[in-house]
């Protein structure tokens, strides 16, 4: 019995332990959508998922391009009755949520400050912070329904480091009028399939690093479309124009769709790694001057050291000299009292005559005597007497 009783608190004692050292608990703030915000409450039952097919049963397979990780979808309600539907994808890195909001987002939504980039229309807003896209609808829109999205966009779970850097191509698309919508991201075939692009997929090549941005623009000749090509090095990029040129007919005229040919007119530039395709029902002219708005401007950075560590810190040396000079300053008065005390100590034990001399100790002194003034100075006696 004894025994048993032993092997039941051990048992005990092990359950106890066990779990302070197994590590802390996963932190609930790692969940896509959080259990209440600005006067939103969650509903029990939440939908979440790893299979892009089920946020996007048409589009699984871009969203899959664009690094999908995880999804999840809720209703949320408030006490006034009114209800919010929440859709959320997180994705790899930025730049695939970016990617994502640009496909979704369509030309009749209005820009919000919401997140990093938000588009509504109606009752429904689109918006990204991060690696995390956003698709809420509500039932009935109020004047802080904004606010209440902003106050969830600072809640989600955003990773630190370069997972939140933004694609720079982008930005080299010129902002002129005329541009139809806004600019689409893409990192893979199906989604310029999607796109209905000037140059195949095979010309572009992915497999190389190759990231797109095409944009649709409405000009006095007609519709055009600017392409981005965006490669890792200038040399992949020279020998990819290369091979967009050489499927391309001498005289600029549609090509005949035999394989290797493209079936529109194109017109391309390289610009650093960069390579600009202009196509469309536009003249060379035309095209020529959009390609003309596009040039690379290499950024150089020099993350240079802060010198912000333990040891390069000023602050920190001159509190090391301080103290260097306080521990001298204290050996110093430990050496002061050791020896003093050592002779008081030696002057106890051994006899006083070996440390100091004699009271009287003889030296040599001449005496000049008295008969100074009988004699006269040369007469002058000297004796010499020990005392």
């Amino acid at each position: 019995m004894p025994i048993k009783t032993s092997s039941s608190l051990l048992i005990v004692l092990l359950v106890a332990v066990v779990p302070a050292f197994s590590g802390p608990a996963p932190r609930a703030s790692s969940a896509l959508l959080p259990q209440q915000f600005a006067g939103w409450r969650l509903s029990p039952a939440v939908q979440t998922s790893t299979d892009p097919a089920t946020a996007d049963g048409v589009n699984g397979a871009l969203l899959k391009e664009y690094g999908f990780t995880d999804f999840a979808s809720a209703t949320y309600t408030r006490e006034d009755g009114h209800t919010l539907r929440l859709r959320a994808a997180r994705f790899l890195d930025a730049s695939g949520a970016f990617g994502a909001f640009t496909y979704y987002k369509t030309p009749e939504m209005r820009a919000e400050k919401i997140g990093d980039q938000a588009a509504s229309l109606n009752e429904r807003v689109l918006f990204f912070r991060g690696n995390i896209l956003m698709d809420a609808v509500f039932s009935k829109l109020t004047a802080m329904s904004a606010a209440e999205l902003r106050e969830l966009a600072a809640d989600l779970p955003i990773p630190s480091g370069n997972v939140q850097s933004l694609p720079g191509l982008p930005g080299y698309l010129p902002a002129q009028a005329g541009l139809r919508d806004n600019a689409r991201y893409l990192e893979g075939p199906v989604g310029l399939q999607n796109m209905n692009s000037p140059i195949p997929a095979d010309l572009v090549d992915f497999g190389a690093g190759a990231e797109v941005v095409l944009g649709r623009y409405d000009t006095a000749e007609g519709e055009a479309s600017l392409m981005l090509i965006s490669y890792p090095t200038p040399q992949i990029a020279a020998d990819h124009l290369r091979k967009i040129e050489a499927a391309t007919r001498p005289t600029g005229q549609p090509g005949s769709g035999s394989s290797g040919m493209l079936t529109q007119p194109v017109f391309a530039k390289r610009t650093g790694p960069i390579v600009v395709v202009a196509a469309g029902s536009i003249s060379q002219s035309a095209a020529q001057s959009m390609l003309a708005a596009v040039n690379y401007d290499a950024n150089v950075t020099w993350n240079e050291n802060t010198y912000q560590s333990k040891r390069d810190n000023i602050g920190n040396l001159v509190w090391n000299a301080l103290l260097l000079c306080g521990i001298l300053m204290a050996l110093a008065l430990v050496a002061g009292l050791a020896f003093g005390g050592l002779r008081v100590l030696v002057q106890r034990i051994i006899p006083e005559r070996m440390l100091h001399r004699e009271e009287q100790v003889e030296f040599i002194s001449l005496h000049l005597t008295e008969h100074t003034e009988e004699t006269g100075p040369a007469s002058v006696s000297s004796s010499i007497k020990a005392v």
